[in-house]
């Protein structure tokens, strides 16, 4: 069977490889992009029922076109998102083969490029990029025995109230997934525990303005590394019914019962560190911040924004933070079902190439990776703190495009049979 050459290969065809379709089309690379399910198949079944994007439209997407049907502040929902990112691929003329897994990608021995093993075949490539992100494998915590007798799912499958078995709930990590499904499942009428670790909480929006917004001109979306500390701590932030401000004091309210972090499990009973109100302080601490930063923007550059006294009152501290459960026998609460909102480990073993340090994480400048013709492109602080969002991986693509039209301009050349000097 003869083997398949193209100049340059994108594994994945979600945001991130359309993004660079775009941009590689732009500056006249030859590409392919291999999807081995559909285009944005993440947003299709990798998501619950209910989620919308977590900013707003007129935010969350590519410069080069609007959402059609919904306001720019409107919050739009994930398969209308899928249907977006389809709809700009078509629009680009993205060349898109869907159904087909890249298996390995390894080094041509005394070639230049790529030999990738496909589940279609051999292709040869001489530049490869990795448009897959980070978030690949769910992770779940081996805290809980299977022979605790309750169902355990991790966010990414979990599709709605009725997917999970009858009674109560403890949902584990307290980012944008676990403190959604909490409010879903409590206002579903389920009895919900919910696991509250270190976090960021923004708020939804402030003195008429959205926190995309604020991020934006704070210059937040281009800080270049994390804070100190903040690498792997989550935010709560939401876009569900039509964007607001989580507040785990109101989830409690709610009928919500906070705990702190899990640390362990012990014949039948799931215990809990004592760190639940410190968590809380830490995200009332990051929200001040935004709302101290942003007065403090309005009032230097003069901007007839209205004030917004509300966003500053915290609610009253609920009995399960001044007297907190720090053990939860599962049976007891009637807890069925273990909810995982722990987030996802990366998986590049498929990348067969020098391009990772010794714990398998991508070894890259702005997504160049240290295995020259192999580039990484979604990765969170790729090149700034926006990069794993969809405008910023778009932004990033151009990068990374320019960066092959530069390198492929250089192995063009040839010299001048004669030069000047050689005839003088």
């Amino acid at each position: 069977m003869a083997v398949e050459k193209v100049d340059t290969l994108v594994v994945g065809g979600g945001q991130a490889g359309i993004a660079m379709s775009e941009h590689l089309s732009t500056v006249g690379v030859p590409h392919l992009i291999l999807e081995r399910h559909r285009v944005a198949e993440r947003w299709r079944s990798g998501r619950w029922d209910s989620l919308v994007a977590n900013g707003p439209a007129w935010h969350d997407r590519f410069p080069g076109l609007e959402f059609s049907g919904f306001d720019a502040e409107e919050f739009v929902p994930k398969d209308k998102m899928a249907e977006y990112f389809v709809a700009y691929a078509d629009m680009i003329g993205a060349p898109i083969r869907c159904g087909v897994e890249v298996k390995a990608v390894e080094r041509l021995d005394r070639a230049r490029g790529f030999r990738v093993v496909t589940s279609h075949g051999i292709i040869e490539a001489d530049h490869v990029v990795a448009a897959t992100g980070a978030f690949h494998n769910a992770v779940i915590p081996a805290l809980v025995p299977p022979s605790a007798g309750v169902m355990q799912i991790h966010s990414s499958d979990y599709r709605n109230p009725g997917h999970l078995p009858e009674g109560a709930v403890l949902v584990v990590g307290s980012g944008s997934s676990g403190t959604q499904i909490a409010d879903e499942l409590v206002h579903a009428g389920r009895r919900v525990f919910l696991s509250v670790t270190p976090h960021g909480r923004p708020p939804r929006r402030y003195r008429e303005r959205d926190y995309c917004w604020w991020l934006g001109v704070l210059g937040r979306w281009d800080a270049q590394t994390p804070p100190e500390g903040a690498a792997h701590v989550t935010i709560a932030v939401s876009g569900a019914d039509g964007g607001k401000t989580i507040d785990f004091r109101r989830l409690a309210r709610q009928g919500v019962a906070l705990v702190g972090r899990v640390n362990g499990y012990h014949d039948g009973a799931v215990s809990f560190d004592g760190d639940l109100a410190a968590n809380l302080a830490r995200g009332d601490a990051d929200y001040r911040a935004v709302l101290d930063e942003a007065d403090a923007y309005v009032a230097r550059n003069g901007l007839e924004l209205p004030e917004d006294p509300d966003a500053r009152r915290i609610e009253p501290e609920p009995a399960c933070v001044s007297d907190p459960v720090r053990v939860l026998k599962l049976a007891e609460a009637g807890v069925t079902c273990i909810l995982w909102a722990t987030g996802y480990s990366s998986d590049f073993s498929w990348l067969k190439v020098d391009a990772f340090d010794r714990e398998g994480r991508p070894k890259h400048q702005r997504g160049v990776s240290s295995e020259p013709g192999i580039y990484f492109l979604g990765l969170p602080w790729l090149a700034r703190r926006g990069s794993s969002f969809i405008w910023g991986v778009w932004h990033d693509a151009k990068f990374l495009a320019d960066h092959i039209a530069t390198q492929r301009g250089y192995l063009a050349y040839r010299p001048p049979a004669t030069r000047a000097s050689d005839v003088a």
